[in-house]
């Protein structure tokens, strides 16, 4: 009986919390309407975050990511990623393509797989992106999607701690606690 008591007023006093101090949201930048010009170019990973452990474990190995994303015929984007671990860089490439019927990119191989775009605003970096992988459940009967990851990407190397900071704080906020950051105390590969 205590236990339960406990669990509702642990419940309730979240609730509340959340009614006096509401999470933010990102604002969605629909892929089908954005200007993808804007979104060309260099881009550094600073960090990434979930719900679960499993969907950034990729990460921890990496000492620095960049990518360059390059828009190619047919609303085809090419995202080429430099991954420094430990001595060794790896490139790898990944084709999007932007479909009239969707608000999101679709990576070639993987149509069941959303990926979103989110203003950098909510990290209060403007010159930042958030990346967001979404899958849905592996079974039917399955609640929680497969993969659900938020990345933080800026135009800078060298963005202010801050950034990272206030992006980990408000994905908190959304109970993604899984956090990985990128050291990049190596050189970055070229």
């Amino acid at each position: 009986m205590l236990k339960e008591m406990l669990s509702y007023f642990i419940s309730l006093s979240f609730l509340l919390y959340h009614a006096i101090f509401p999470c933010s949201f990102p604002e969605e930048l629909l892929v089908k309407s954005v200007d993808h010009q804007l979104y060309l170019g260099k881009w550094y990973f600073k960090a990434a975050v979930s719900h679960r452990e499993a969907d950034i474990q990729n990460f921890k190995a990496v000492d620095n990511v960049w990518f360059t994303l390059e828009k190619t015929d047919n609303d085809t984007l090419l995202l080429t990623g430099h991954v420094r671990i430990g001595d060794n860089c790896v490139n790898q490439t990944w084709t999007y393509h932007v479909r009239p019927e969707r608000d999101d990119m679709e990576l070639e191989g993987k149509a069941e797989r959303r990926n979103l775009l989110w203003s950098g605003k909510w990290a209060n970096c403007p010159e930042c992106i958030i990346f967001q992988e979404i899958e849905p459940p592996l079974k039917p009967t399955d609640t929680v999607d497969s993969l659900d990851r938020l990345m933080l990407y800026a135009r800078q190397s060298d963005v202010d701690s801050e950034v990272v900071t206030t992006f980990l704080k408000n994905a908190a906020c959304h109970n993604k606690l899984a956090t990985v950051q990128p050291p990049e105390e190596k050189e970055f590969c070229t």
